[in-house]
């Protein structure tokens, strides 16, 4: 029997020839990554099991993006202690306020993250990086620490689903429609620790920021990691970023799967995720009846320049709707630059948002965005559960940046073509 692209990569990891789902292997990190809020737990924990140095200073990662700039004096001192630890440990990849991004935005674009790796981080969207063909996936605290001591992890090798994607897909729909679209239809717990493997000819339609887009929220559907093949598409995104050998893994043609979902992306709408469950999905157009007080276009999910291009391009010439705040968070300082060179900050401010620096800010309820009772949002980041945004009376509706400049315009869940 084959294997899977997923069960390659750990099996080599590993140092063994083959694996089968079930079985628990112990293999070796190519990244250990932290941020700002789980870091700090996990370098008490570092502490305390006697550890002095890391195991590889170039293959840590910590990120402070989660409550900075600092929102208050709790956020700087956990800020402080990951920066202490980083300037002591040597750590290659920290980066500080001014040139740090999302961190899930910001890593696959530095090129820190390639096909074949294996990559832990106390962060439960690190399988982001399934789009690039690595192993990603979310470990607690405890995990980092002795990842970051030793270098290794242990592993329940997953069982895959596949997910076969074909057709073409309709103008304004993305990658965030295709992944609410599916956690829609196998529901929040519908892959739990298994491996969303996308593939078909679907796949070729998707670009890179879709599929990060995609790969970052397989946990919502309960995945323990998302993961696309390494084509002609992904090949040209990393020449510009990986210079150091990786080794790309395709499944076999025997390998085998749990189940198989195909989505035929012809038939695929822009999708929305209504409170309180990403499986919440509906056609945005059957929402137009829900009004909003906030839209949020940005987050690890959807704070790449494809997203900002997309919000700019719906927002150019309109204004924001009358009492509604409209807040544009980019993914990188990159981003940044980017919208600065071709006009777009100009576009979102003349339209009456808000363009800020990047952080996770009101993804988590932390800061920038933070929802009062009785309010509900439209945004483009990743979750919607109950007081995920704020106040536990608040509301949080799942959707593109497409979908979301739109619902700024109008005031209400709305498509592109109502406002263009």
């Amino acid at each position: 029997m084959g294997m899977t692209m997923t069960q390659k990569i750990l099996a080599r990891a590993a140092g063994v020839k083959s694996c089968r789902a079930g079985e628990l292997l112990m293999c070796r990190l190519d990244l250990v990554l932290g941020n700002d809020i789980t870091a700090p737990v996990a370098i008490n924990e570092f502490e305390k099991m006697g550890a002095t140095k890391v195991f590889d200073p170039a293959k840590i990662a910590l990120i402070p993006d989660h409550f900075v700039p600092n929102k208050d004096i709790k956020s700087a001192t956990m800020a402080k202690q990951m920066r202490d630890f980083a300037k002591a440990q040597k750590i290659v990849h920290y980066y500080e306020v001014g040139r740090v991004g999302i961190e899930h935005a910001l890593l696959p674009e530095q090129g820190i993250v390639a096909p074949g790796e294996v990559i832990i981080g106390a962060d439960s969207h690190t399988c982001t990086y399934g789009a690039v063909g690595a192993f990603s996936t979310g470990v607690g605290s405890t995990d980092m620490a002795v990842g970051m001591a030793t270098g290794e992890c242990w592993f329940k090798v997953p069982e895959a689903v596949k997910v076969v994607l074909k057709g073409k897909m309709k103008p304004w729909v993305s990658g965030k429609d295709v992944i609410l679209h599916l956690i829609g239809e196998i529901g929040v717990d519908g892959a739990l620790y298994q491996s969303l493997e996308f593939t078909g000819e679907g796949v070729k339609e998707i670009g890179m920021d879709g599929r990060l887009t995609i790969a970052n929220m397989a946990i919502e559907a309960g995945a323990k990691n998302g993961i696309f093949p390494v084509d002609d598409v992904c090949r040209a995104y990393l020449a510009e970023r990986v210079s150091r050998p990786y080794t790309a893994f395709e499944a076999d043609e025997d390998a085998e799967y749990a189940k198989v979902v195909e989505i035929d992306l012809d038939q695929l709408d822009m999708t929305v995720s209504l409170p309180h469950l990403p499986e919440n999905t509906k056609p945005a157009r059957a929402c137009a009846d829900l009004a909003i007080d906030q839209v949020v276009i940005g987050s690890c999910t959807n704070g790449r320049i494809s997203d900002m291009r997309v919000a700019a391009q719906i927002l150019k010439g309109k204004k924001v709707a009358p009492y509604l705040r409209c807040i544009v968070i980019p993914g990188t300082q990159q981003v940044v630059k980017t919208c600065l060179e071709e006009g777009l900050v100009d576009i979102f401010v003349d339209a009456g948002a808000i363009f800020t620096m990047p952080t996770c800010g009101p993804c988590l309820g932390g800061h920038c965005g933070v929802l009062a009772d009785g309010e509900r949002a439209v945004s483009t980041t990743n979750r919607n559960f109950v007081g995920r945004m704020g106040h536990t009376g608040s509301e949080v509706i799942l959707a593109s940046p497409a979908v979301a400049a739109a619902s700024a315009i109008m005031g209400r869940v709305a498509t592109p073509e109502e406002v263009m």
